[in-house]
């Protein structure tokens, strides 16, 4: 249903063009401080797609603010980028989905499709089973889901069934990347302990 991403660039272009409208959205409400925002992009280097993206694709869109004194840099939700990881969004929910399941032989063909090792597929597997559930995002994004107790024990395959069941793969894949784009917020993983 899920085991590969969707074919060509259609899905790299739909994605960028939604970080796009997104970094818009944000460059528009400017600075916290009343200041206007500038582009300030700062290259990525994503892995996991077999052919080479175009130079466009491997910027993340931030923004500094033009005041004096504030020059706070603003980066917007990103449907193409999680959070700091190197590797593409979709490849990281993918391969942990894909993951689900205790065969060596899974992790090398995995390894072999989207160059990540062994090594970083646990710590994927790790970040979807023992730091994103406890986040507030999830706290409060899983009651979209009637069966949130089971989506949240079998992350991120469970997701993924939830997202990419329609005709068109590519409107899916947004669909899902865009609902997890908070997280690629600066500081949004963050668990606050309650006093």
């Amino acid at each position: 249903m899920y085991h590969e991403l969707p074919a060509g660039a259609s899905l790299w272009q739909f994605l960028w063009t939604i970080d796009r409208e997104l970094a818009e959205t944000a460059q528009r409400s400017g600075c916290s401080c009343g200041g206007r925002l500038h582009r300030a992009d700062f290259p990525r280097k994503p892995r996991g797609q077999r052919d080479p993206l175009p130079d466009e694709y491997r910027r993340r869109f931030s923004f500094c603010c033009d005041r004096e004194g504030c020059r706070k840099r603003t980066t917007p939700p990103s449907v193409r980028f999680l959070g700091r990881k190197v590797y593409l969004a979709a490849v990281v929910v993918l391969v942990s989905a894909m993951r689900q399941g205790p065969s060596p032989r899974r992790v090398r063909e995995l390894s072999r499709l989207f160059g990540a090792d062994r090594r970083t597929i646990a710590r994927w597997q790790r970040f979807w089973r023992e730091q994103f559930p406890p986040t507030r995002f999830w706290k409060v994004a899983r009651g979209r889901f009637a069966d949130a107790a089971s989506v949240t024990a079998a992350l991120p395959a469970r997701l993924l069934e939830k997202f990419l069941h329609g005709p068109d793969p590519v409107n899916d894949w947004g669909r899902l990347l865009r609902f997890l784009s908070p997280i690629t917020l600066p500081g949004a993983l963050a668990i606050k302990e309650k006093p």
